[in-house]
């Protein structure tokens, strides 16, 4: 027996639930809809209606009501009416509950079940037929929530992007097996609040914490009947809800407070929070998915179509396109970017196959109304603003090609340095301007070495200590044959595949690691490690675990590499004591005032200058370059110029030792070694003057310091970033 429940007209914005007090409003999107009804439910699944209310109200595209003395723990869905027409672009049908795009908590996770899906499972006809089954038993209900919470005071770090270091994680892998965490939170936001995870970041040196998605997503059937897990998340379905598996305090709105406590206790160690978002698709599908929620509420007005309206454009790859063109769409986007900053006090984005939402038409346009309507956002162009340049579609490879203000993770880079260690020839000039910020890519258009997001690795493909370990992917495990996943990772196995016992082996690969890590965090630009590369993590193999939700994908404490992490934490250390390493503005190659010493200078093995035909020998897998302290072209805040130590740094991929002499007393009298990758250590060593040889062992980093006179380290570092922060 349902209620009845007076409603009043209400307010057409903002758009989905809001509680004042007093009761809730209620307002949806639905431009081609003919009829919206509210549902509420006391229970999240399988119980009936408590009250439906049809929505006489509608200003506009907005259908709303407001609903006096209900209050946040509210459950409630929608269900639209209007044509079922796919082949004109409309799906609408009310007996599909569908969960508000608004939505700020959502209640669970979906029961698959046939009566989701609107067409008749099974029918011929495909997705031509039309389905009568209530699906609201199985699918989880939108929540009312409180959005008052204890902020604190709460700040940004503000960290300049210069001094950023980027550790891309997942709450539940990096957690999930930690065992100074309590069981009841292992896996959960409140896990990232724990000291024993603060004091590790903070210790290891990262400057902010990039999740992988934390928007509610659902895990495809297909996945479920194999016995697998949507474990990275990229199938979004509610962009304002922190998804309540990651919840430990409770469904029903508390996962939102539990959210913002992660992100206050994280700020509070000096730590920013990059959230990973999917707004170029939905986890509806393809025409034969589920009807959960955009495809119910307004198919036409939210997905691109191709020309036979059945069907999605997919330049994604996973059934449908977000149509970010559209007006509603733009603002539903910018609405929860907006969101996560004010509200949830996050603190940057890195954008998912951002190429698609730079797509007017069919091709890429960086000047798409999407940047347009950032650019000029006075809340969101302030945030740290990520794109991962590329998507599946035709012409959808653009690193390189954003606007002034965006980074991007830079997959030339990745590819370049996979190669130059794994001995590919012909790739100097490559790597020459990967490791000084990649000018070729983002000078042109005014934009700083800093636009460059450098990584090594990712969530998707190979782990650091599988990179150095197999020469193919090993995705047998996934039940796709091995199939999926990337067949070219440009990596090496070191002689031998997978696990092994040859001590020469095990050798080269761990100085292999090192040699990664040291050029990530010695290049210009903005390096990003993945979570559990400073530990020797490895996935035995599988270079697309997107289905592994278990010991495949989670960190494992108990195997850590201790020796990895130590040095990981002192490269990291150095790299932030320097100002050389994280410039703010790009090399000049010109001789400095008084001294007649480039800013930066390259060299081969006998201690002269590279030529350009140097630059260019195939064969060449060795070179130094000498980064000069004096030339930062930098000055604080109140105008004092900021200076640093010089270095030398001697790169050779070469498999065999090679002996390098030193440059002449013009580039310094005297260099002490810090670093050397044939070891496993980091600090002054052994000393050397100029023109003197030094030997450097076959695949290995040596890394020469000049001390000069100077403002400390920290003194240094501090003036930059005011000077950052105040433009």
């Amino acid at each position: 027996m349902k209620e009845t429940v007076i409603a009043y007209p209400g307010r057409p914005y903002p758009l989905g639930s809001m509680w004042d007090g007093e009761g809730v409003n209620f307002s949806l999107f639905a431009d081609n809809a003919t009829g919206v009804d509210l549902c509420l439910f006391d229970q999240a699944m399988g119980a009936p209606e408590t009250a439906r209310i049809k929505m006489q109200e509608r200003s506009y595209q907005m259908w709303h009501c407001y609903v006096p003395e209900l209050k946040p723990g509210q459950l409630y869905g929608y269900r639209v009416y209007g044509p079922y027409e796919p082949s004109n672009g409309h799906r609408f049908n009310p007996n599909k509950l569908l969960i508000d795009p608004y939505a700020k908590a959502i209640s669970g996770t979906v029961e698959w079940h046939d009566s989701l899906f609107g067409y008749q499972v099974g029918d011929p006809a495909a997705d031509m037929s039309f389905s009568d089954s209530d699906s609201a038993p199985f699918i989880p209900k939108s929540v009312v929530i409180d959005e008052s919470f204890d902020w604190e005071n709460d700040k940004n770090p503000k960290i300049a992007y210069h001094n950023t270091i980027i550790y891309e994680t997942h709450i539940k892998g990096f957690t999930q097996m930690h065992p100074g965490i309590p069981e009841d939170i292992k896996g959960k936001y409140a896990a990232f609040s724990h000291p024993a995870v603060i004091s590790y970041l903070k210790e290891l040196g990262i400057t902010a914490v990039e999740f992988m998605p934390v928007h509610h997503f659902i895990t495809d059937r297909y996945l479920l009947d194999k016995g697998l897990n949507n474990y990275w998340g990229y199938n979004t379905l509610g962009f304002f809800a922190p998804d309540t598996r990651y919840s430990s305090w409770g469904y029903l709105g508390e996962q939102v407070k539990e959210f913002k406590q992660m992100v206050k206790d994280l700020h509070k160690a000096g730590i920013e929070v990059i959230m990973d978002v999917v707004y170029n698709h939905t986890g509806e599908g393809s025409q034969l998915g589920p009807t959960l929620n955009f495809r119910g509420i307004d198919n036409a007005s939210y997905y691109r179509l191709t020309s036979d309206q059945r069907y999605y454009m997919d330049y994604t790859g996973t059934g449908n396109t977000l149509n970010a063109n559209l007006p509603n769409v733009l603002r539903l986007i910018m609405d929860s970017l907006r969101y996560w900053i004010l509200d949830m006090h996050v603190d940057g984005f890195r954008f998912d196959l951002a190429a698609t939402l730079a797509r007017e038409l069919h091709e890429v346009d960086r000047l798409s109304s999407f940047f347009d309507i950032i650019y000029q956002d006075p809340v969101i162009s302030q945030v740290k603003l990520i794109a991962e340049p590329w998507d599946i579609g035709e012409g959808g490879y653009q690193v390189g090609n954003f606007p002034p203000g965006w980074s991007e993770w830079n997959g030339k880079y990745r590819d370049c340095i996979r190669d130059y260690w794994r001995g590919a020839d012909s790739i100097l000039a490559e790597f020459g301007e990967r490791f000084t910020g990649s000018s070729d890519l983002y000078k042109d258009d005014n934009r700083r070495p800093t636009a460059s997001i450098n990584f090594i690795t990712a969530h998707d493909g190979f782990t650091l200590h599988d990179l150095v370990s197999y020469n193919e992917k090993h995705n047998y495990a996934n039940g796709e044959n091995n199939n999926d996943g990337e067949t070219h990772n440009r990596s090496w196995n070191c002689g031998a595949e997978g696990p092994t016992e040859d001590p020469e082996v095990i050798a080269l690969r761990e100085k292999q690691k090192r040699n990664f890590l040291t050029t990530l965090f010695l290049s210009q630009g903005v390096p990003m490690i993945v979570a559990g590369d400073e530990l020797g993590k490895t996935q035995m193999g599988n270079n697309n675990a997107y289905c592994q939700d278990n010991e495949i994908s989670w960190i494992n404490w108990a195997t850590a590499d201790k020796k990895l992490l130590s040095f990981t934490q002192k490269l990291i250390s150095l790299r932030k004591n320097h100002p050389v390493f994280c410039r703010r503005r790009w090399f000049q190659g010109q001789p400095i005032k008084g001294i007649g010493v480039e800013d930066i200078a390259w060299f081969v093995l006998d201690g002269t200058e590279m030529s350009d035909e140097d630059w260019t020998n195939g064969f060449a897998k060795s070179l130094a370059v000498f980064l000069n302290g004096k030339g930062l072209h930098t000055t604080g805040w109140k105008g004092e110029l900021v200076l640093d130590d010089s270095f030398y740094i001697i790169f050779n991929a070469y498999h065999e030792l090679l002996t390098f002499k030193l440059p002449s007393k013009k580039y310094g009298n005297s260099w002490t070694k810090i670093l050397d990758t044939s070891e496993c250590e980091i600090g002054p060593t052994k000393k050397f003057r100029a023109r003197s040889n030094i030997k450097v062992e076959g695949r290995s980093i040596v890394v020469l310091q000049q001390m000069q006179f100077r403002p400390s380290a920290k003194q240094s570092r501090q003036v930059d970033q005011d000077a950052e922060e105040h433009g």
